[in-house]
């Protein structure tokens, strides 16, 4: 399916929607916690995708995944300490804290690309990337000596994960090697699956937690990454950076509304200066991008 520019923007904007779900639904739950919401959503996750991808890429998909090589279980990887640590993180600590924290992934990645593939930071990456710490700093300072700070500590390892992976897929592109995303997405929600299995034992979900797990699994996961991935094929990355961030502002205000839960000044304070950060960062990049191909045009 090919989609126009537009389609692909409505589509990213349903996407941050449907990623912002998972706070305000993990607080509905009656009695599935720690692990075991994670398990439920990786298993859930695993049986949706099993039925998405023949749809989308053929039968053919599972025989090529297993042919893919290291690289599609490396980044299949990735994506398991993803689901596993956002999803930790809920239970430890506030919507706002995780979501903020996890909109450094941009940022940090654009510095362990400059680490490990030798990549140039533009000095207005440097100017973001200082404003967001900042920002990181002002709110973490505020959670020292309180409860929230190991659910915050545990977010960092989505951004780090995320800047790996990124880091892999962009190192393998120079090789002339492509990683297929979604299947990566399967292999990652499975093996998620597998190593949290152990510690959600025993299982004490309810019929009720079940529907809402079920629910995150198939439509905050399973089907805003398949779609994110079509929209990546239309969007600028500068353009899918910035609809992504929608999510942060989605998922406090679902949380606010949803489950009463306040974000403290000193978060929303912090999580404005990540915010305004990224966006600028990302809409200088693509002005400049966009000079340049003028310039090359005329």
């Amino acid at each position: 399916m090919t989609l126009t520019h537009t389609q692909a923007v409505a589509l990213m904007v349903a996407n941050a929607a449907m990623w912002s779900m998972a706070g305000v639904v993990t607080r509905q739950l009656d009695a599935a916690h720690g692990f075991e919401i994670t398990f439920w959503r990786s298993v859930f996750t695993v049986l949706s995708l099993l039925v998405l991808l023949p749809l989308l890429q053929g039968r053919q998909v599972f025989a090529q995944m297993f042919r893919a090589g290291r690289l599609l279980w490396l980044s299949g990887l990735c994506w398991s300490v993803m689901f596993t640590a956002f999803m930790m993180a809920l239970t430890l600590t506030t919507v706002a804290n995780v979501l903020i924290t996890l909109s450094i992934g941009p940022l940090l990645t654009a510095l362990v690309a400059r680490w490990t593939l030798k990549h140039p930071i533009a000095l207005r990456t440097w100017g973001a990337i200082a404003l967001a710490g900042a920002g990181i700093a002002w709110m973490f300072a505020d959670q020292l000596g309180g409860e929230g700070w190991l659910g915050s500590v545990v977010a960092l390892a989505v951004p780090v994960a995320a800047a790996t992976h990124w880091t892999i897929v962009q190192h393998a592109s120079q090789r002339g090697l492509q990683i297929d995303l979604v299947p990566a997405v399967l292999v990652g929600a499975l093996l998620s699956a597998l190593y949290t299995f152990p510690l959600a034992w025993p299982l004490s979900a309810s019929p009720h937690d079940l529907q809402l797990l079920a629910m995150l699994g198939l439509v905050q996961l399973a089907i805003p990454c398949v779609l994110a991935v079509m929209c990546a094929r239309v969007l600028q990355a500068p353009e899918v950076s910035l609809l992504a961030l929608l999510e942060v502002i989605f998922g406090i205000a679902l949380a606010w509304w949803g489950a009463d839960e306040v974000p403290k000044p000193q978060v929303l304070q912090g999580g404005l200066l990540v915010l305004m950060a990224l966006a600028a960062n990302e809409w200088l990049g693509w002005k400049q991008r966009q000079r340049n191909q003028e310039v090359n045009h005329s």
